[in-house]
């Protein structure tokens, strides 16, 4: 009798300490998933927010360098077509700066909105350069004034409906990354959790460890006293 409830008592807490090991193993692959989105996480941060911010800052640069230009130009005594022809190769220039900036943005991870104001950005920005080349062919073939009469009605309206898509995307760069921030710190509470429960099944396998060896004592006096009788 006392042999059956010992091998019962035994295949207990061997069941036990099954249901703990994979206990464990399930936390263990939990926290590795925790860790690997984690990660993730923080290389979208890096990759997909904080280049592509500061590629948004260079784009907003160069846009603001060509207004500033095109006024220089427009504001210049005696304006030449060789001065205006030189203007139309450094807007190119920005231009070009400005394609290679929308293409390096448009390869990281565009959220939906973020796409809608980026093919917004491009239409302005496409329609604006228009606006420019039609402000110097008219200085050139009319007047530095018709030049500016253009320049201070279409071509500033149009500067500002450029920037104003530009200060949205800037917008939801900062949206997305205070989202992935808070996604990174619920992240870190849940390996914290797992981090407990390992300590909490740590706890219970010395329990469970202390309470085998006591078992065993028990029964080996109870078997001496009864060698002894």
């Amino acid at each position: 009798m006392k042999f059956a409830y010992s091998v019962k008592q035994k295949m207990t807490i061997a069941l036990l300490l099954f249901c703990i090991m994979g206990c464990s193993i399930l936390i263990r692959v939990l926290e590795d998933k925790s860790i690997k989105k984690m990660n993730n996480a923080f290389l979208s941060m890096y990759k997909d927010r904080l280049i592509p911010a500061t590629d948004l800052f260079f784009l907003a640069e160069n846009i603001y360098e060509k207004r500033f230009l095109l006024e220089e130009t427009l504001n210049q005594p005696g304006l030449d077509k060789a001065r205006i022809s030189q203007t139309s190769n450094r807007l190119e220039n920005h231009d070009r700066n400005i394609d290679s900036l929308i293409r390096k943005y448009e390869q990281t991870l565009l959220v939906k909105p973020e796409k809608k104001y980026l093919t917004d950005l491009k239409s302005k920005l496409q329609a604006h350069r228009l606006i420019e080349q039609n402000i110097l062919v008219m200085s050139s073939k009319h007047s530095a004034q018709e030049g500016k009469k253009m320049f201070e009605t279409l071509g500033k309206t149009s500067f500002q409906t450029a920037t104003q898509k530009l200060s949205e995307l800037t917008r939801i760069q900062t949206e997305v990354g205070e989202e992935l921030i808070g996604n990174s710190k619920f992240m870190v509470s849940g390996s914290q959790i797992y981090s407990a429960l390992q300590v909490a099944l740590a706890i219970v396998i010395g329990i469970l460890i202390v309470g085998i060896v006591f078992t065993s004592n028990v029964v080996k006096i109870q078997n001496d006293k009864f060698n002894l009788n």
